[in-house]
């Protein structure tokens, strides 16, 4: 094994350092086989990386199917905060329970219906009526999914 010179070593580091967590492995692993014996060794210490790093990159590497496409996703799906829809069952009975009787429509319009609460009126009457603290954005939000719309008093 040929070790490369301090300028080569330089750049794969700075290189190295770009790369994503899964990039970084599979990259250590192709510069590791193309050394062949002790490239490992060496690659993990031009890299700073962990031998078992270098090992890992390589069982992807060989897991890989012949036409692997690009993967957008680094991580798997579903992590993150759940919507409130999830996490609060029967928010959506207890929202349109609290607007009942604060509903009234437009008779030539039967899908154009509001409210005459505020979001912060009905987030109170949520967190009395049925104990479910919300913030006014997720009230804005079920407002939104159930076509409500505000009315106020207009001048004319």
């Amino acid at each position: 094994m040929t070790p490369y010179s301090e300028e080569i070593e330089r750049l794969m580091q700075t290189y190295y350092r770009t790369l994503s967590e899964k990039d970084r492995r599979r990259y250590a692993a192709v510069e590791a086989k193309k050394l062949g014996y002790g490239g490992i060794t060496y690659m993990a210490e031009v890299l700073d990386c962990a031998q078992s790093t270098i090992t890992i990159g390589m069982k992807e590497l060989d897991a890989m199917p012949a036409e692997a496409g690009y993967e957008a996703r680094i991580r798997r799906a579903g992590g993150g905060r759940k919507s409130y829809e999830e996490s609060v069952p029967g928010i959506n009975e207890a929202f349109l329970a609290v607007v009942e009787n604060h509903t009234a429509g437009d008779p030539m319009q039967v899908d154009v219906c509001w409210t005459d609460l505020t979001r912060r009126q009905i987030g109170e009457r949520l967190q009395q009526d049925h104990e479910i603290v919300v913030s006014d954005t997720v009230v804005k939000q079920l407002l939104k999914k159930h076509d409500f719309r505000r009315r106020k008093a207009q001048k004319k």
